[in-house]
């Protein structure tokens, strides 16, 4: 049986404990942005985007962003982290001498934002 790789993004989010509810946004309105903006907003939680690997084109992972922050009814994700960092671990060999390997991957994560003036 052949394994073929996936270019997936998975995401997550939590809204923030106590902060506004509004309806879900268009995701394609949705701007990815790399500092926080000058015009008043609100922050309405975090989102954050793994790639299932390199080959998983910068567009997909701002379009995963978009959809997560989109669900919250963001404006906008502003980019606060972007690094490697240890996703998971494997184990090999017998019980009296087992190894462990770390598996690291791509994390990106945004803050979703709410523009609070038109």
């Amino acid at each position: 049986m052949a394994v073929t790789g996936c270019k997936t993004v998975s995401t997550n989010s939590h809204q923030y404990l106590g902060g506004p509810t509004y309806p879900p946004s268009d995701p394609a309105q949705v701007q990815i942005l790399r500092a926080e903006p000058m015009r008043p907003h609100e922050k309405l939680g975090e989102v954050q985007a793994q790639p299932s690997n390199s080959s998983v084109s910068n567009q997909q992972i701002e379009q995963a962003l978009q959809k997560a922050a989109a669900k919250m009814g963001a404006n906008a994700v502003m980019i606060v982290a972007d690094h490697s960092q240890v996703i998971g671990a494997s184990v090999t060999g017998p019980l009296w001498a087992r190894s462990v390997n770390t598996i690291s991957g791509r994390v990106i994560v945004g803050v979703a934002i709410r523009y609070t003036q038109p």
